[in-house]
């Protein structure tokens, strides 16, 4: 992704007075986690994490059960956000798709339908077309289906009849995978796993917040996001500013490849992370450390993403189980000398 066109893009549109700040970019940021979890209760550590993979252009994957609430977080992330530039645009704000078996590329995509009016064939935008897409049960779907969505997760387009349409910038994906129910599934490719930057898994919410959620479930249903929406070219320039003005020293790279070459040479790991995946990682460290209103990235927004990026990229081999005893035994020393250069 290009973030100065993004930047710039959004500047001819609104036309400011002064540039995009980070002190900006950091309210859109904390108007759109109160306006997401406004609508969605207990969950807000993953709704943090939801807004970092937004803004670090990511993707994300669930790992849930039913009734999890993840539609509602997705709707409530998608209608948050305010697209004005007219319908034209074939954009929604949210689109929800079940994965089924039976499923076509098509029925994700779009397909071109022939206008007997014009006498000629006109492209109707598929449910792929949204800046929120919540993909449901993506491992229930066949692997032509998949190679669709890898496509547009990748590239940010989609490709009908040796013709591609691009997505908007925003594009933005949170598949689920039941992971107690494998009867008629069809796992994840490599290729396709890589291209989410985190992958969650959601457990119950406490007591207290179930019982909030009895005590609210009708009035958060008949409520709507409101003056509380955001600007889509707010979300892109927000995503521009903390790019740039979010300081990563290079004592965090040195720590973030040190981890990666532990994990490589440990007898439990058979394959390791890619390069890519710390690449992926540098702009959700950025906006996790813009999420709690500092310009620069620390110690701790590191051992809150990383387990999140490297759980579903690491192989382990037979017999090892325990991935979070691997990631403290390859993170431990690293993060001392990080810790001790800081203190320096």
């Amino acid at each position: 992704m290009n973030w100065d066109t993004a930047l710039q893009e959004a500047r001819d549109d609104q036309a400011p007075d002064e540039p995009f700040g980070l002190g900006e970019a950091i309210g859109v940021l904390r108007r759109l986690r109160d306006a997401v979890r406004a609508r969605v209760i207990g969950r807000d550590d993953v709704i943090e994490l939801v807004i970092i993979a937004l803004i670090a252009d990511g993707h994300v994957l669930l790992e849930d059960f039913p009734g999890s609430g993840k539609t509602t977080l997705a709707k409530a992330l998608g209608e948050a956000i305010d697209d004005d530039r007219g319908s034209e645009h074939f954009i929604a704000p949210f689109r929800r798709i079940q994965f089924t078996p039976d499923l076509l590329p098509s029925d994700v995509t779009g397909v071109p339908v022939f206008d007997s009016a014009s006498n000629a064939f006109h492209f109707r935008h598929g449910p792929i077309f949204a800046h929120v897409v919540l993909a449901d049960e993506i491992n229930r779907t066949s692997p032509k289906v998949q190679a669709a969505m890898l496509e547009a997760m990748g590239e940010k387009q989609v490709t009908v009849d040796n013709v591609t349409y691009p997505l908007d910038e925003l594009f933005f994906v949170i598949a689920t995978q039941n992971p107690l129910d494998m009867v008629g599934t069809y796992p994840l490719p490599v290729p396709q796993l890589d291209r989410f930057l985190f992958k969650i898994g959601m457990e119950h919410i406490d007591r207290q917040a179930e019982l909030e959620v009895l005590d609210t479930w009708r009035s958060r249903r008949d409520q709507g996001i409101g003056g509380a929406s955001l600007k889509r070219d707010e979300i892109l320039a927000s995503r521009a500013a903390i790019d740039r003005e979010v300081a990563i020293a290079d004592i965090v790279k040195s720590t973030l490849v040190d981890i990666s070459r532990n994990l490589r040479t440990d007898e439990r790991v058979l394959q390791g992370n890619s390069t890519r995946s710390l690449v992926l990682l540098l702009p959700a460290l950025q906006a996790a450390a813009a999420l709690r209103g500092r310009d620069f990235v620390s110690a701790g927004d590191i051992e809150l993403l990383l387990p999140r990026v490297l759980g579903h990229r690491l192989e382990l081999a037979p017999g090892a189980a325990d991935l979070k005893r691997i990631l403290h035994d390859n993170m431990r020393e690293p993060m001392e000398r990080l810790a001790a250069s800081t203190l320096a």
